[in-house]
Protein backbone atom coordinates (compact mmCIF):
# COMPACT_ATOMS: atom_id res chain seq x y z
CA UNK A 1 0.00 0.00 0.00
CA UNK A 2 1.11 3.56 -0.68
CA UNK A 3 2.40 5.81 2.06
CA UNK A 4 -0.15 8.25 3.55
CA UNK A 5 0.78 11.77 4.61
CA UNK A 6 -1.01 13.08 7.70
CA UNK A 7 -0.66 16.83 8.26
CA UNK A 8 -1.03 17.93 11.88
CA UNK A 9 0.11 16.25 15.08
CA UNK A 10 -2.86 17.17 17.23
CA UNK A 11 -5.52 14.80 18.53
CA UNK A 12 -7.02 13.92 15.15
CA UNK A 13 -3.71 13.60 13.32
CA UNK A 14 -2.08 11.48 16.01
CA UNK A 15 -5.06 9.12 16.24
CA UNK A 16 -5.20 8.86 12.45
CA UNK A 17 -1.49 8.05 12.14
CA UNK A 18 -1.58 5.41 14.88
CA UNK A 19 -4.70 3.76 13.44
CA UNK A 20 -3.23 3.58 9.93
CA UNK A 21 0.03 2.16 11.28
CA UNK A 22 -1.95 -0.41 13.27
CA UNK A 23 -3.32 -1.60 9.91
CA UNK A 24 0.10 -1.86 8.32
CA UNK A 25 0.05 1.46 6.45
CA UNK A 26 3.25 3.55 6.36
CA UNK A 27 2.59 7.13 7.49
CA UNK A 28 4.46 10.41 7.28
CA UNK A 29 3.12 12.58 10.11
CA UNK A 30 4.00 16.24 9.55
CA UNK A 31 3.81 18.71 12.44
CA UNK A 32 4.87 22.35 12.09
CA UNK A 33 5.93 22.77 15.72
CA UNK A 34 8.55 23.74 16.87
CA UNK A 35 9.68 25.27 13.54
CA UNK A 36 6.46 27.28 13.51
CA UNK A 37 3.94 27.53 16.31
CA UNK A 38 0.51 28.99 17.10
CA UNK A 39 -0.70 31.51 19.71
CA UNK A 40 -2.27 28.72 21.79
CA UNK A 41 0.46 26.05 21.85
CA UNK A 42 3.18 25.84 24.51
CA UNK A 43 5.13 22.67 23.58
CA UNK A 44 6.26 20.70 20.53
CA UNK A 45 4.60 17.45 21.66
CA UNK A 46 1.95 15.60 19.75
CA UNK A 47 -1.67 15.87 20.96
CA UNK A 48 -1.05 18.93 23.14
CA UNK A 49 -4.25 20.12 24.80
CA UNK A 50 -4.41 23.89 24.39
CA UNK A 51 -7.64 24.69 26.23
CA UNK A 52 -9.22 22.70 29.07
CA UNK A 53 -7.75 19.41 30.29
CA UNK A 54 -11.21 17.81 30.36
CA UNK A 55 -12.59 15.42 27.76
CA UNK A 56 -16.00 15.91 29.37
CA UNK A 57 -18.54 13.51 30.86
CA UNK A 58 -18.19 9.75 31.17
CA UNK A 59 -21.88 9.21 31.97
CA UNK A 60 -23.14 6.51 29.64
CA UNK A 61 -26.46 8.31 29.20
CA UNK A 62 -24.78 11.52 27.99
CA UNK A 63 -23.67 12.21 24.43
CA UNK A 64 -20.07 12.77 25.55
CA UNK A 65 -20.05 9.52 27.52
CA UNK A 66 -21.69 7.64 24.67
CA UNK A 67 -18.98 8.85 22.28
CA UNK A 68 -16.33 7.44 24.62
CA UNK A 69 -18.09 4.08 24.62
CA UNK A 70 -18.19 4.10 20.82
CA UNK A 71 -14.49 4.94 20.60
CA UNK A 72 -13.65 2.24 23.14
CA UNK A 73 -15.51 -0.32 21.06
CA UNK A 74 -13.69 0.86 17.92
CA UNK A 75 -10.26 0.68 19.57
CA UNK A 76 -9.24 4.32 19.89
CA UNK A 77 -5.55 4.64 20.74
CA UNK A 78 -5.69 8.14 22.23
CA UNK A 79 -8.72 7.49 24.41
CA UNK A 80 -6.84 4.64 26.07
CA UNK A 81 -3.88 6.98 26.68
CA UNK A 82 -6.24 9.59 28.10
CA UNK A 83 -7.42 7.04 30.65
CA UNK A 84 -3.80 6.26 31.54
CA UNK A 85 -3.22 9.99 32.15
CA UNK A 86 -6.50 10.53 34.02
CA UNK A 87 -6.77 12.88 37.00
CA UNK A 88 -9.75 13.08 39.39
CA UNK A 89 -12.63 15.13 37.96
CA UNK A 90 -15.85 13.67 39.32
CA UNK A 91 -17.95 12.36 36.45
CA UNK A 92 -15.63 13.70 33.74
CA UNK A 93 -12.53 12.32 32.05
CA UNK A 94 -9.83 14.89 32.75
CA UNK A 95 -6.14 14.28 32.11
CA UNK A 96 -2.73 15.46 33.17
CA UNK A 97 -2.02 17.25 29.90
CA UNK A 98 1.76 16.77 30.14
CA UNK A 99 1.51 13.03 30.81
CA UNK A 100 -1.08 12.62 28.06
CA UNK A 101 0.92 14.42 25.36
CA UNK A 102 4.07 12.56 26.43
CA UNK A 103 2.31 9.19 26.05
CA UNK A 104 1.04 10.11 22.59
CA UNK A 105 4.42 11.47 21.50
CA UNK A 106 6.19 8.31 22.64
CA UNK A 107 3.65 6.10 20.85
CA UNK A 108 4.05 8.04 17.60
CA UNK A 109 7.81 8.36 17.64
CA UNK A 110 8.41 4.72 18.59
CA UNK A 111 6.14 3.30 15.87
CA UNK A 112 8.31 1.89 13.03
CA UNK A 113 5.63 2.64 10.43
CA UNK A 114 5.35 6.33 11.34
CA UNK A 115 7.91 8.88 10.16
CA UNK A 116 7.51 12.18 12.00
CA UNK A 117 8.65 15.32 10.20
CA UNK A 118 8.81 18.79 11.75
CA UNK A 119 8.04 21.39 9.10
CA UNK A 120 5.25 23.64 7.90
CA UNK A 121 3.04 22.42 5.07
CA UNK A 122 1.88 25.19 2.75
CA UNK A 123 0.34 23.14 -0.08
CA UNK A 124 -1.62 19.91 -0.37
CA UNK A 125 0.85 16.98 -0.30
CA UNK A 126 1.14 14.78 -3.34
CA UNK A 127 -0.54 11.40 -3.11
CA UNK A 128 -2.97 10.24 -0.48
CA UNK A 129 -3.21 12.52 2.55
CA UNK A 130 -5.25 13.53 5.59
CA UNK A 131 -5.26 17.20 6.59
CA UNK A 132 -5.73 17.34 10.36
CA UNK A 133 -4.20 20.76 10.84
CA UNK A 134 -6.71 21.76 13.49
CA UNK A 135 -8.55 25.03 13.99
CA UNK A 136 -5.19 26.84 14.22
CA UNK A 137 -4.16 25.75 10.73
CA UNK A 138 -1.37 27.95 9.33
CA UNK A 139 -2.50 30.84 7.16
CA UNK A 140 -0.65 29.50 4.12
CA UNK A 141 -2.17 26.02 4.27
CA UNK A 142 -5.65 27.33 5.00
CA UNK A 143 -5.40 29.69 2.04
CA UNK A 144 -4.44 26.72 -0.14
CA UNK A 145 -7.43 24.78 1.14
CA UNK A 146 -9.76 27.72 0.62
CA UNK A 147 -8.61 28.13 -2.98
CA UNK A 148 -8.89 24.40 -3.66
CA UNK A 149 -12.34 24.08 -2.10
CA UNK A 150 -13.64 27.19 -3.83
CA UNK A 151 -15.59 28.33 -0.80
CA UNK A 152 -15.20 31.18 1.63
CA UNK A 153 -13.58 30.13 4.88
CA UNK A 154 -15.58 30.45 8.06
CA UNK A 155 -14.20 31.26 11.47
CA UNK A 156 -15.03 31.77 15.11
CA UNK A 157 -13.26 32.88 18.29
CA UNK A 158 -12.21 30.36 20.93
CA UNK A 159 -10.71 30.89 24.39
CA UNK A 160 -8.79 29.05 27.11
CA UNK A 161 -8.95 29.39 30.91
CA UNK A 162 -6.08 30.37 33.23
CA UNK A 163 -4.23 27.93 35.50
CA UNK A 164 -3.06 28.66 39.06
CA UNK A 165 -0.42 26.97 41.21
CA UNK A 166 -1.98 24.82 43.94
CA UNK A 167 0.48 25.97 46.59
CA UNK A 168 -0.76 29.56 46.26
CA UNK A 169 -4.45 28.75 46.87
CA UNK A 170 -5.74 29.75 50.32
CA UNK A 171 -7.16 26.49 51.66
CA UNK A 172 -8.63 28.21 54.71
CA UNK A 173 -11.21 29.66 52.31
CA UNK A 174 -11.30 27.19 49.43
CA UNK A 175 -12.88 23.80 50.14
CA UNK A 176 -12.96 20.39 48.44
CA UNK A 177 -16.38 19.22 47.30
CA UNK A 178 -18.22 17.94 44.23
CA UNK A 179 -21.78 19.08 43.68
CA UNK A 180 -24.42 17.24 45.71
CA UNK A 181 -21.73 14.98 47.19
CA UNK A 182 -21.67 12.95 43.97
CA UNK A 183 -19.10 10.24 43.29
CA UNK A 184 -15.61 11.71 43.28
CA UNK A 185 -16.38 14.12 46.13
CA UNK A 186 -13.41 16.39 46.62
CA UNK A 187 -12.29 16.23 42.99
CA UNK A 188 -13.01 19.95 42.71
CA UNK A 189 -11.92 22.91 44.79
CA UNK A 190 -14.53 25.59 45.39
CA UNK A 191 -14.02 29.31 45.96
CA UNK A 192 -17.20 30.55 47.72
CA UNK A 193 -18.49 34.11 47.27
CA UNK A 194 -20.88 36.18 49.30
CA UNK A 195 -23.33 38.48 47.52
CA UNK A 196 -21.14 41.54 48.10
CA UNK A 197 -18.03 39.71 46.86
CA UNK A 198 -19.87 38.55 43.76
CA UNK A 199 -21.20 42.02 42.98
CA UNK A 200 -17.72 43.57 43.27
CA UNK A 201 -16.21 40.80 41.16
CA UNK A 202 -18.89 41.16 38.51
CA UNK A 203 -18.35 44.90 38.17
CA UNK A 204 -14.58 44.45 37.88
CA UNK A 205 -14.96 41.65 35.32
CA UNK A 206 -17.25 43.46 32.89
CA UNK A 207 -15.20 46.64 33.16
CA UNK A 208 -11.80 45.01 32.62
CA UNK A 209 -9.66 45.60 29.53
CA UNK A 210 -9.72 42.97 26.79
CA UNK A 211 -7.07 41.88 24.31
CA UNK A 212 -9.54 41.95 21.42
CA UNK A 213 -11.47 45.05 22.31
CA UNK A 214 -14.58 45.02 20.12
CA UNK A 215 -17.96 43.78 21.30
CA UNK A 216 -18.47 40.39 19.70
CA UNK A 217 -21.31 39.43 17.45
CA UNK A 218 -22.55 36.20 19.04
CA UNK A 219 -22.04 34.40 15.73
CA UNK A 220 -18.30 34.94 16.19
CA UNK A 221 -18.17 33.16 19.53
CA UNK A 222 -18.27 29.38 19.84
CA UNK A 223 -21.00 28.92 22.43
CA UNK A 224 -19.27 26.22 24.50
CA UNK A 225 -16.12 28.31 24.98
CA UNK A 226 -17.40 31.85 25.40
CA UNK A 227 -15.14 34.14 27.43
CA UNK A 228 -16.39 34.48 30.99
CA UNK A 229 -16.64 38.27 30.61
CA UNK A 230 -18.87 37.87 27.53
CA UNK A 231 -21.19 35.56 29.48
CA UNK A 232 -21.29 38.13 32.29
CA UNK A 233 -22.41 40.83 29.87
CA UNK A 234 -25.65 38.92 29.31
CA UNK A 235 -26.82 39.89 32.78
CA UNK A 236 -25.67 40.38 36.36
CA UNK A 237 -26.78 36.89 37.39
CA UNK A 238 -25.70 35.07 34.21
CA UNK A 239 -22.58 33.61 35.86
CA UNK A 240 -24.50 32.61 39.01
CA UNK A 241 -26.63 30.38 36.81
CA UNK A 242 -23.65 29.27 34.70
CA UNK A 243 -20.00 28.68 35.51
CA UNK A 244 -20.37 30.11 39.04
CA UNK A 245 -23.58 28.38 40.06
CA UNK A 246 -23.44 27.41 43.76
CA UNK A 247 -26.11 24.68 43.70
CA UNK A 248 -25.14 21.44 45.38
CA UNK A 249 -22.33 23.10 47.36
CA UNK A 250 -22.08 23.85 51.08
CA UNK A 251 -19.45 26.20 52.46
CA UNK A 252 -18.07 24.42 55.57
CA UNK A 253 -17.33 27.77 57.19
CA UNK A 254 -21.01 28.76 57.23
CA UNK A 255 -22.87 25.49 56.72
CA UNK A 256 -24.85 27.21 53.93
CA UNK A 257 -24.80 27.42 50.16
CA UNK A 258 -22.65 30.33 48.96
CA UNK A 259 -24.11 33.11 46.82
CA UNK A 260 -21.79 32.03 43.99
CA UNK A 261 -18.74 29.79 43.60
CA UNK A 262 -15.79 29.37 41.28
CA UNK A 263 -14.73 25.75 40.80
CA UNK A 264 -11.12 24.68 40.26
CA UNK A 265 -10.21 21.39 38.54
CA UNK A 266 -6.87 19.61 38.92
CA UNK A 267 -4.51 19.90 35.96
CA UNK A 268 -2.33 16.93 36.88
CA UNK A 269 -2.27 13.79 38.98
CA UNK A 270 -0.14 15.44 41.67
CA UNK A 271 -2.66 18.30 41.92
CA UNK A 272 0.05 20.92 41.80
CA UNK A 273 -1.98 23.13 39.43
CA UNK A 274 -5.67 23.90 38.95
CA UNK A 275 -7.62 25.57 36.15
CA UNK A 276 -10.57 27.88 36.68
CA UNK A 277 -13.54 25.93 35.31
CA UNK A 278 -15.56 27.92 32.79
CA UNK A 279 -13.22 30.91 32.98
CA UNK A 280 -12.08 31.08 29.37
CA UNK A 281 -11.16 34.69 28.87
CA UNK A 282 -10.10 37.48 26.53
CA UNK A 283 -8.86 39.78 29.31
CA UNK A 284 -5.31 41.10 29.17
CA UNK A 285 -2.89 39.23 31.40
CA UNK A 286 -2.60 42.16 33.79
CA UNK A 287 -6.38 42.38 34.13
CA UNK A 288 -6.64 38.62 34.67
CA UNK A 289 -4.22 38.89 37.60
CA UNK A 290 -6.13 41.85 39.06
CA UNK A 291 -9.70 40.60 38.59
CA UNK A 292 -9.27 36.88 39.24
CA UNK A 293 -7.36 37.54 42.46
CA UNK A 294 -10.61 39.06 43.71
CA UNK A 295 -11.96 35.48 43.87
CA UNK A 296 -11.93 34.36 47.53
CA UNK A 297 -8.96 32.06 48.11
CA UNK A 298 -7.04 33.31 45.08
CA UNK A 299 -5.88 36.63 46.51
CA UNK A 300 -2.23 35.52 46.41
CA UNK A 301 -2.54 33.07 43.52
CA UNK A 302 0.35 32.58 41.11
CA UNK A 303 -0.76 32.03 37.52
CA UNK A 304 1.27 29.35 35.72
CA UNK A 305 -0.69 30.13 32.56
CA UNK A 306 -2.99 33.01 31.74
CA UNK A 307 -6.09 32.56 29.63
CA UNK A 308 -5.80 33.29 25.92
CA UNK A 309 -8.19 33.90 23.05
CA UNK A 310 -7.58 33.12 19.39
CA UNK A 311 -9.40 32.88 16.11
CA UNK A 312 -10.19 29.33 15.01
CA UNK A 313 -10.86 28.43 11.40
CA UNK A 314 -12.92 25.70 9.79
CA UNK A 315 -14.30 24.89 6.36
CA UNK A 316 -17.91 24.75 5.21
CA UNK A 317 -17.90 20.94 5.32
CA UNK A 318 -21.51 20.28 4.25
CA UNK A 319 -20.95 22.03 0.94
CA UNK A 320 -17.30 21.35 0.07
CA UNK A 321 -16.55 17.85 1.44
CA UNK A 322 -18.15 14.47 0.82
CA UNK A 323 -19.77 12.25 3.45
CA UNK A 324 -16.32 11.03 4.60
CA UNK A 325 -14.84 14.57 4.77
CA UNK A 326 -12.86 13.94 1.59
CA UNK A 327 -12.25 16.68 -0.99
CA UNK A 328 -14.19 15.49 -4.06
CA UNK A 329 -11.98 14.50 -6.98
CA UNK A 330 -8.86 14.08 -4.82
CA UNK A 331 -7.18 11.48 -2.62
CA UNK A 332 -7.17 13.94 0.29
CA UNK A 333 -9.58 14.22 3.20
CA UNK A 334 -9.85 16.46 6.23
CA UNK A 335 -10.12 15.46 9.87
CA UNK A 336 -10.51 17.11 13.25
CA UNK A 337 -11.65 20.57 14.20
CA UNK A 338 -10.83 22.09 10.82
CA UNK A 339 -13.99 20.29 9.62
CA UNK A 340 -16.10 22.00 12.29
CA UNK A 341 -16.48 18.96 14.55
CA UNK A 342 -15.67 20.67 17.83
CA UNK A 343 -14.20 19.08 20.96
CA UNK A 344 -11.27 16.97 22.13
CA UNK A 345 -12.97 13.59 22.02
CA UNK A 346 -14.68 14.54 18.78
CA UNK A 347 -11.26 15.29 17.27
CA UNK A 348 -9.98 11.88 18.33
CA UNK A 349 -13.06 10.28 16.79
CA UNK A 350 -12.59 12.23 13.58
CA UNK A 351 -8.99 11.02 13.30
CA UNK A 352 -10.07 7.42 13.81
CA UNK A 353 -12.78 7.77 11.19
CA UNK A 354 -10.35 9.38 8.71
CA UNK A 355 -7.96 6.45 9.18
CA UNK A 356 -10.70 3.88 8.61
CA UNK A 357 -11.96 5.57 5.46
CA UNK A 358 -8.44 6.10 4.10
CA UNK A 359 -7.64 2.45 4.71
CA UNK A 360 -10.90 1.47 3.03
CA UNK A 361 -9.90 3.52 -0.04
CA UNK A 362 -6.46 1.88 -0.12
CA UNK A 363 -7.92 -1.63 0.08
CA UNK A 364 -10.91 -1.03 -2.17
CA UNK A 365 -13.37 -1.60 0.68
CA UNK A 366 -16.69 0.05 1.38
CA UNK A 367 -16.27 3.29 3.31
CA UNK A 368 -17.56 3.69 6.85
CA UNK A 369 -21.20 4.68 7.23
CA UNK A 370 -21.97 4.88 10.92
CA UNK A 371 -25.58 4.77 12.14
CA UNK A 372 -26.95 8.31 12.53
CA UNK A 373 -28.47 7.25 15.86
CA UNK A 374 -25.03 7.22 17.51
CA UNK A 375 -22.96 10.05 18.96
CA UNK A 376 -20.33 10.01 16.22
CA UNK A 377 -22.71 8.97 13.46
CA UNK A 378 -25.09 11.84 14.19
CA UNK A 379 -22.22 14.35 14.28
CA UNK A 380 -20.95 13.15 10.90
CA UNK A 381 -24.47 13.34 9.48
CA UNK A 382 -24.84 16.91 10.76
CA UNK A 383 -21.44 18.02 9.47
CA UNK A 384 -21.84 16.56 5.98
CA UNK A 385 -25.52 17.26 5.28
CA UNK A 386 -25.89 20.03 2.64
CA UNK A 387 -29.08 21.11 4.41
CA UNK A 388 -27.04 22.14 7.48
CA UNK A 389 -27.08 25.88 6.85
CA UNK A 390 -25.59 28.01 8.24
CA UNK A 391 -22.85 25.64 9.37
CA UNK A 392 -21.33 26.26 12.81
CA UNK A 393 -18.96 24.11 14.93
CA UNK A 394 -20.77 21.38 16.82
CA UNK A 395 -20.06 19.02 19.73
CA UNK A 396 -21.75 15.65 19.99
CA UNK A 397 -25.14 16.13 21.63
CA UNK A 398 -28.55 14.49 21.67
CA UNK A 399 -30.08 17.48 19.90
CA UNK A 400 -28.80 16.21 16.52
CA UNK A 401 -29.83 12.54 16.76
CA UNK A 402 -33.05 11.22 15.19
CA UNK A 403 -36.07 11.54 17.47
CA UNK A 404 -37.42 8.59 19.42
CA UNK A 405 -40.82 7.12 18.72
CA UNK A 406 -41.93 7.86 22.27
CA UNK A 407 -41.79 11.65 22.68
CA UNK A 408 -43.34 11.53 26.17
CA UNK A 409 -40.18 10.41 27.96
CA UNK A 410 -38.64 12.74 30.51
CA UNK A 411 -35.19 14.16 29.79
CA UNK A 412 -33.07 11.58 31.66
CA UNK A 413 -35.21 8.69 30.40
CA UNK A 414 -34.96 10.08 26.88
CA UNK A 415 -31.17 10.33 27.06
CA UNK A 416 -30.95 6.79 28.38
CA UNK A 417 -33.13 5.59 25.51
CA UNK A 418 -30.97 7.48 23.01
CA UNK A 419 -27.86 5.79 24.40
CA UNK A 420 -29.39 2.30 24.39
CA UNK A 421 -30.56 2.68 20.80
CA UNK A 422 -27.17 4.03 19.72
CA UNK A 423 -25.22 1.21 21.33
CA UNK A 424 -27.48 -1.42 19.83
CA UNK A 425 -27.30 0.09 16.33
CA UNK A 426 -23.53 0.58 16.38
CA UNK A 427 -22.93 -2.96 17.63
CA UNK A 428 -25.01 -4.29 14.75
CA UNK A 429 -23.06 -2.19 12.24
CA UNK A 430 -19.61 -3.02 13.60
CA UNK A 431 -20.42 -6.72 13.47
CA UNK A 432 -20.61 -6.35 9.67
CA UNK A 433 -17.30 -4.43 9.37
CA UNK A 434 -14.70 -6.89 10.58
CA UNK A 435 -12.82 -6.01 7.39
CA UNK A 436 -12.00 -2.61 8.88
CA UNK A 437 -12.32 -3.29 12.62
CA UNK A 438 -11.41 -6.94 13.21
CA UNK A 439 -10.80 -6.28 16.91
CA UNK A 440 -13.93 -4.23 17.61
CA UNK A 441 -15.10 -4.90 21.17
CA UNK A 442 -18.85 -5.27 20.86
CA UNK A 443 -19.18 -6.26 24.52
CA UNK A 444 -18.62 -2.59 25.42
CA UNK A 445 -21.82 -1.74 23.55
CA UNK A 446 -24.10 -4.67 24.36
CA UNK A 447 -23.10 -5.28 27.96
CA UNK A 448 -24.98 -4.12 31.05
CA UNK A 449 -27.17 -1.14 30.20
CA UNK A 450 -26.64 -1.51 26.47
CA UNK A 451 -29.54 -3.82 25.74
CA UNK A 452 -33.10 -2.64 25.32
Amino acid sequence: MERVTVVGGGLAGSECALQLARRGVAVTLVEQRPASTSPAHHTDRFAELVCSNSLKSTREDSAAGLLKLELTAMGSALLEMARQAQVPAGGALAVDRDVFSRLVTEAVESNPLITAERREVTALPEGRCVIAAGPLCSDALFQTLSERLGAEALSFFDAAAPIVEAATIDRSVVFEQSRYGEEGAGDYLNCPMSKDEYEAFYDALVGASRVISHDFDQRELFQACQPVEEVARKGRDALRFGAMKPVGLTDPRTGRRPWAAVQLRAENADRTAYNLVGFQTNLTWGEQARVFRMIPGLGEATFSRYGVMHRNTFVDSPRVLDETFAIPGTTCRLAGQITGTEGYTEAIASGLLAALNTYADLKGLERVSLPATGALGSLVAYATNPETNPYQPMHVNFGIVPLLDDARLKKRERYRAYAQRARRDLAAYLSTRRDLLPDADLSVLVGEGGES
